[in-house]
C-alpha cells in the first residue's frame, strides 16, 4: 500500500474510514463504503485504517472513535464525522466536494 500521506497528498479525494475489526457499526459501514466506491468509480478514493494496527496514525489525526470517516484533497481535511452513515447522507457530504 502506498505511503498514506502520499494518497491524501493527491488531488483526487480521498475518504478515509478509520476502522476496528470489533467495531460494529463499522461493520455496518462496509457495505456502504462498497457501493459508494461502486457508485463514484474513479471520482473518488476510500482507504480503510484499522486503528489496532496503525496507533500512531489515531494519534496523529486525534481519532477518538470509531468509526471516523475523514474526506481529505491536497493533504488538507475538508471534512470529518465520527459514526455510521447512511449512503444517501455520505454522497450528499461528498458531492460538495
Amino acid at each position: 500500500m502506498e505511503n498514506f500521506k502520499n494518497i491524501i497528498n493527491s488531488d483526487q479525494l480521498t475518504l478515509v474510514d478509520f476502522f476496528a475489526t470489533w467495531c460494529g457499526p463499522c461493520k455496518m459501514m462496509h457495505p456502504v463504503l462498497e457501493e459508494l466506491k461502486e457508485e463514484m468509480g474513479d471520482k473518488i478514493r476510500i482507504i480503510k485504517i484499522d486503528v489496532d494496527k496503525n496507533e500512531p496514525l489515531c494519534i496523529e489525526y486525534n481519532i477518538q472513535s470509531v468509526p471516523t470517516l475523514m474526506l481529505f484533497r491536497k493533504g488538507e481535511v475538508v471534512w470529518r464525522q465520527s459514526g455510521a452513515m447512511r449512503l444517501a447522507d455520505l454522497k450528499e457530504v461528498i458531492s460538495k466536494y
